[in-house]
Order: structure tokens, then sequence, then C-alpha cells
């Protein structure tokens, strides 16, 4: 429980210190990695991938529930990581009404090259595959 809660803390500082630098910035736009991934900050008002029609503030109770559920049913390791991803996401919906997105990988496999990601959604897929790791070996 300690380490979930340091490594939940731990995503959660850093994605806010990320966002508050980028906004301080400007919000630039860079090439990184010979053009594999690029820093390009968009705000996202609904859900992840608009796959819901709500708003950021909307959004936040819903995505409170699913996230505990899916704790308390798969738990381990990734927890943290999809805690601290998921609270980071949920805090700024709450917020600022929106989520700050700024990493997309344009040559990225199929449609991911078109989505526009940020360290917490990075966070919540490797707590995920992790988790999911995990539950195969059991």
């Amino acid at each position: 429980m300690i380490g979930l809660s340091c490594t939940a803390g731990a995503v959660l500082a850093l994605c806010g210190q990320v966002r508050g630098t980028l906004e301080r910035k400007g919000l630039p736009q860079k090439e990184l990695d010979g053009g594999r991934v690029r820093i390009e900050p968009r705000y996202n008002q609904g859900s992840g991938f608009g796959l819901v029609p709500l708003n950021g503030r909307q959004m936040a109770p819903l995505s409170l529930a699913a996230l505990w559920a899916l704790l308390g049913v798969c738990g381990g390791r990734g927890a943290g990581l999809l805690l601290g991803g998921g609270l980071s996401n949920l805090w700024e919906r709450i917020r600022h009404g929106r989520v700050l997105d700024y990493l997309r990988f344009p040559k990225a496999p199929g449609p991911l090259k078109k989505y526009t990601y940020n360290l917490a959604d990075l966070a919540i897929f490797l707590g995920a595959v992790l988790m999911v790791l995990r539950r195969r070996r059991q």
C-alpha cells in the first residue's frame, strides 16, 4: 500500500510539474528523436479519444468511479501508475475543466499517431499493461 501511494503521488506531482512548465513557457511545440515524438500541447475538454460526449467536469465522477472499480478488481503491480495517472487527469478536469495533452507520436502504427497524449496517459497505459501481465502469471 505504501509503494502504491508513493508511486501514485510521484506520478501526480510529475504530471502537474510538466503541465505547469508547458503553460509557463507558452505551450511550445518541438520535435524530438528525429520526428518520432512531437511536443504539441492541446487542451482536451472531453473524454479520452472523444469516446464519451461529456465535458471535463461531467467526466470527473465517472472517471473516479471507474478508477476505483478497476483498482479494486486488479490491484497489484502497476496500480500506483494507474492511480497516479488517473488522479492527475481527474485533478486537471476538476481544477481546469480540461486536460492538457502534449505528446504525439507521428510515426506510431495505425491510429495511435493521430492522438495526443500526456504523461498521465502513458502512466495509465503502462500501469494497465503491468497489471494485465501480473494477472496472466497467476
